[in-house]
């Protein structure tokens, strides 16, 4: 007797082959949990991405003076902007023609406000010509030069046809090279006047704030973490609600109490003149400078680190500890050699979260920081709503972006992200 084999492919229930009735039920899990997914990625498209992308390209576009001034531009690229001389009649013609075509379209003021972040005085000049240029007509009115610098000396500037010229082209590194407290000219690169070279210096106290704060949240939450984890649950309980509690208080309210604390008539200036530790006429000025800025914000993130410490610590078995105890260890080696290696996870956790979320607040550093303590976060702030120039916003904030993930990188190569865990 012999057994009986099957010839060809196995077959499922419905008569289909096995491997491709397979293949098309795993084909239709996948696109249901796509569609499950596709409202996060959505909106994480909609809220991140592409803001994000708008942002680079933001950074670097400058169609604006090519787009209103066409003919003119054209006309540049015939004249020498080293020669020291003004441009002929014929540049002077086509930019009549641009002007009053963009006085039309209302477009001559945003022309002026952009090239006013390159030379001041640009955009007032733009906004008085505007009314007397739209006059000229562009088809009879020569010698447009004379006209033209009699309507605004400006236009008898060669500073003024240098500066169009530079930035007339559109795609631009002036943002970048102006984050850098640098300038785009007709010579290349160069370096800013010595009392505009800010940005730089805001940079590196970012960077140094933002490690001091982190840093000082570690010291506070630690022994915080460890009492949480650690305590009885009921006594656990109330101490993590008194940690909760400013997340249920508005951030202004918040910086706004330290404010009143931090000043020299204040809650914390007066109680040390009440003990003795102050004299009355020499107390801490602890407000709108560095400090005041450290500990305000040490104060609003650090829940932000307790509760990846916490989280983590929560896991560490207590039998470890105990253990190392009854083999002869001290009370520090065991912390040292036991303990604290399996809460690193938690720290590394809580301090990126903390950094980032330091290095790119402004509304604290606004409020308490004043000249000395605010952050490059509220130059990006100031030129997006008050000076308009979100070129320049832009630019700072993809270095911003660029230092927070080269920083990320070194983390990763350092310490290993894979060892950051939320519990």
């Amino acid at each position: 007797m012999t057994d009986a084999t099957q010839s060809g492919p196995m077959l499922a229930a419905d008569g289909t082959p096995l491997k491709k009735s397979l293949a098309r039920s795993l084909r239709r899990r996948k696109l249901r949990a796509l569609a499950l997914i596709a409202p996060l990625l959505l909106f994480v498209l909609l809220s991140f991405v592409i803001p994000i992308v708008s942002m680079l390209f933001r950074s670097v576009e400058n169609g604006i003076v090519s787009q209103t001034l066409p003919l003119t531009v054209v006309e540049l690229q015939n004249w020498d902007a080293e020669s020291g001389e003004l441009p002929d009649e014929a540049l002077y013609a086509a930019f009549a023609k641009d002007m009053v075509a963009a006085i039309d379209a209302k477009e001559h003021t945003k022309l002026g406000s952009r090239l006013n972040y390159e030379q001041t005085g640009m955009s007032s000049m733009f906004r008085q010509s505007g009314r007397k240029i739209k006059r000229l007509d562009p088809e009879a009115d020569a010698p447009f030069k004379e006209k033209l610098i009699e309507i605004h000396d400006g236009w008898g500037d060669v500073n003024t046809w240098r500066v169009i010229k530079t930035h007339a082209v559109p795609i631009t590194n002036g943002y970048f090279l102006n984050a850098v407290d640098m300038q785009r000219t007709p010579e290349g690169a160069q370096a800013q006047p010595e009392d505009k070279r800010i940005l730089i210096k805001l940079f590196g106290r970012t960077l140094f704030m933002s490690l001091i704060i982190t840093g000082s949240c570690i010291l506070l939450a630690y022994p915080i973490s460890y009492l949480l984890a650690n305590l009885p649950m009921r006594v656990s309980n109330l101490l993590m609600i008194l940690v909760l509690l400013p997340f249920w208080t508005s951030l202004l309210v918040r910086t706004s109490a330290w404010k009143v604390m931090l000043q020299q008539q204040g809650v914390i200036n007066e109680t040390l003149v009440w003990l003795g530790f102050v004299a009355d006429d020499a107390r801490l000025v602890i407000i709108n400078n560095q400090f005041g800025t450290i500990i305000a914000m040490t104060h609003i993130l650090l829940p932000f680190m307790i509760l990846p410490m916490y989280s983590v610590m929560q896991t560490i078995p207590p039998t470890y500890t105990r253990a190392a105890k009854s083999m002869g260890a001290t009370n520090w080696t065991t912390f040292w050699r036991i303990y604290f290696p399996q809460s690193i996870p938690g720290i590394g956790a809580g301090s990126i979260l903390v950094f980032i979320l330091a290095i790119g607040y402004y509304i604290t550093p606004e409020i308490v920081g004043g000249t000395k303590g605010v952050f490059i976060s509220n130059r990006i702030a100031y030129h997006i709503s008050s000076s308009l120039n979100w070129g320049l916003a832009a630019a700072l904030g993809t270095i911003l972006l660029a230092v927070v993930l080269l920083l990320y990188w070194c983390y990763d190569k350092i310490v290993g992200i894979d060892n950051v865990k939320l519990g």
